[in-house]
């Protein structure tokens, strides 16, 4: 079907290239612009560990040579000539339609040159980092990358995501063919069943998703929780996305610099959540507000001791706590996790979590693999038959011109009175005959020739019971 997967990733190309060849805002938008004179369509996936230009290699390639006519043409002796054309299509994503294995190299090249004269760079420079997928290997790796299992944490769902939106653009721009963004749907659709149908994509693999986990483990009612976040900085601001994403309806931020609050406070704050900011001297006075306490401080000193814990849990009517201590040192005081109705963690005891859910991801990759290469056949085999409804339409108006054609040339010599009726009628029929079994005695012919007698068997079988259907 033609298509081609070209780009770099963080398995094969150095952060310091990714960053260079980058395609992000209104680079994206010139850039698919430009494809559109190189291919039959293209999506630019770009993110911090890959991009890659997902196309389809042009059919004009093909369709533009006179002597892919030959294929349709009744004259006796007709040959193929031109070896860009396969002489046979087979219709699979393998067979690229009517291209050749070079015409489509040939064609990569002219993406992989452009793409390193769009961001200013030489094609030398760029080459040996550069991955090339093509057919049936292009589409697994598309759906292998949809489905998290190319990416630098396995299983993770963010991928998606991102494909999903630099498809919507590829749609604004007008650049999404209809036979690619019929490939899109295939692979959304794959996707969504390689992640529930396996557990790749199960278990908390990241410090912020586990802590996450860890809420819903312990609380329900979400909207009536509230959220202490103890220190602004970037390891807690993904955690309080994480958790005020679950639904948390109130969230408390203390920090020592209160801009850099106000910031994350902003982030957080919907018609649904209200958020506070208060001074880190405030947080004795707000901890018996929290339901649940990520902190993460540069501190070298404990934020939370034991005796504040115990006040703030005697306020509470010894309302359970969830306390999440990712920094190091640690901001809690370790002894807490022996009080009642407290539960501690620190950033041990998620890194032990996430260790077992890595290789729990690992052991549930296999199955996902092995789901992608079914999936994979299952869309080829679709393809093909998508295909073959735009082979046989094409047959047919080939076969029709061809038809239209004799019979206009009988027409004219009955006017012309040149021959009886019954002789016109009798070459008529003869050349008809011939048109209509010149393709598939070119191919047994063919078949024959190479010595393939499954395929010849094939045809032969077909005929005969095509014969038989219409006696």
């Amino acid at each position: 079907m033609r298509l081609v997967v070209i780009g770099v990733n963080h398995k094969t190309a150095p952060v310091a290239l990714r960053e260079r060849l980058a395609l992000v805002g209104d680079d994206v938008n010139v850039a698919l612009k430009q494809l559109e004179a190189l291919t039959d369509g293209s999506v630019i996936v770009s993110t911090c560990n890959r991009t890659e230009i997902y196309a389809l290699v042009p059919q004009t390639l093909a369709t533009s040579n006179p002597a892919s006519q030959a294929l349709v043409s009744p004259s006796a002796g007709a040959q193929v000539t031109n070896p860009a054309i396969s002489p046979v299509s087979n219709n699979g994503f393998s067979s690229s339609a009517t291209l050749s294995s070079a015409a489509i190299s040939a064609h990569i090249i002219k993406i992989k040159t452009w793409l390193a004269t769009f961001k200013q760079l030489s094609l030398t420079e760029v080459d040996p980092y550069l991955y090339v997928h093509r057919d049936t290997h292009a589409l697994t790796h598309w759906l292998r990358v949809a489905a998290g299992l190319d990416s630098m944490i396995l299983g993770e769902p963010q991928i998606l995501g991102q494909i999903k939106r630099s498809v919507h653009l590829a749609q604004e721009e007008g650049t999404l063919s209809n036979q690619l963004g019929w490939v899109v749907d295939q692979v959304f659709a794959a996707a969504k069943r390689v992640r529930n149908e396996t557990k790749v994509g199960a278990q908390a693999v990241s410090l912020s998703y586990a802590a996450a986990k860890l809420v819903t483990q312990i609380f329900d009612d979400l909207p009536s929780r509230t959220l202490l976040v103890v220190a602004a900085g970037e390891m807690n601001r993904l955690v309080a996305t994480h958790i005020a994403g679950l639904g948390v309806g109130r969230v408390i931020i203390c920090n020592r610099n209160p801009e850099r609050a106000e910031a994350l406070a902003a982030e957080l704050r919907n018609p649904n959540r209200r958020v506070e900011v208060r001074t880190l001297q405030e947080l004795p006075q707000v901890l018996a507000d929290a339901d649940i306490v990520s902190s993460c401080s540069g501190s070298m000193d404990l934020l939370i001791d034991k005796t504040m814990t115990v006040q703030a849990l005697k306020h509470r009517r010894y309302q359970p706590m969830l306390m999440i201590d990712l920094a190091v040192p640690r901001d809690i005081d370790s002894t807490i996790s022996r009080i009642d109705d407290i539960y501690l963690y620190s950033v041990d005891d998620l890194q032990h979590v996430i260790a077992g859910n890595i290789e729990q991801r690992r052991q549930a990759a296999v199955d996902a693999e092995l789901l992608v290469s079914q999936l994979v056949v299952e869309m080829d085999r679709r393809f093909q038959v998508r295909q073959v409804g735009k082979d046989i339409e094409q047959y047919r108006s080939c076969t029709q011109g061809q038809v239209d054609k004799l019979l206009h040339e009988s027409l004219a010599q009955l006017q012309q009175n040149n021959a009886t009726p019954e002789a016109i009628i009798t070459e008529l029929s003869r050349r008809l005959t011939q048109t209509l079994t010149h393709a598939p005695s070119k191919l047994m012919r063919k078949a024959a020739r190479e010595g393939d007698s499954e395929l010849l068997d094939f045809v032969v079988s077909g005929l005969q019971d095509a014969h038989r259907s219409h006696r």
